[in-house]
């Protein structure tokens, strides 16, 4: 009976340490609802970092390029492009903002806010520009 308690509060932690967009995600498509990519969200010093680790679409070319970026990812390979910089946790809640995400097939940089939900398994990335704004919700890999 003593365990019972013991196994709850570490249940308790594990889920609560999903309530992080670090680890592995694969986004879907809005259009087709096909896997696109799958991205790796790492921190350091307390700002998060993404890149594409693989190219889910059947027609993808594996050596494609960032073609449309305009900055230092011009050119660069998709796999292994970074598309999240900068984003921190908000203070007092499951919010990671203040960051920038990057569309690869557009080039554009949209002010990027990352959002946790179902527990950890899913992740609401929203892109903004003014007043216009796209969420996506990516989901959680082994």
């Amino acid at each position: 009976m003593k365990l019972l308690p013991l196994t709850l509060l570490l249940c308790g932690l594990a889920a609560q340490a999903q309530m992080t967009p670090v680890g592995r995600w694969q986004s879907v498509d809005d259009k087709t609802g096909e896997a696109k990519a799958q991205m790796q969200i790492s921190e350091q010093a307390g700002q998060l970092s993404g890149r594409i680790e693989k190219l889910l679409r059947k027609e993808a070319d594996p050596q494609a390029r960032c073609t449309e970026c305009s900055d230092d990812r011009k050119d660069q390979p998709l796999v292994g492009l970074e598309i999240i910089r900068g984003a921190r946790k908000a203070e007092g809640k499951e919010v990671w903002e203040g960051g920038k995400i990057l569309d690869p097939e557009s080039g554009k940089v949209y002010t990027l806010r990352l959002t946790p939900i179902e527990g950890g398994a899913k992740l609401e990335v929203r892109g903004s520009i003014g007043p216009f704004w796209r969420t996506q919700t990516w989901v959680r890999q082994p």
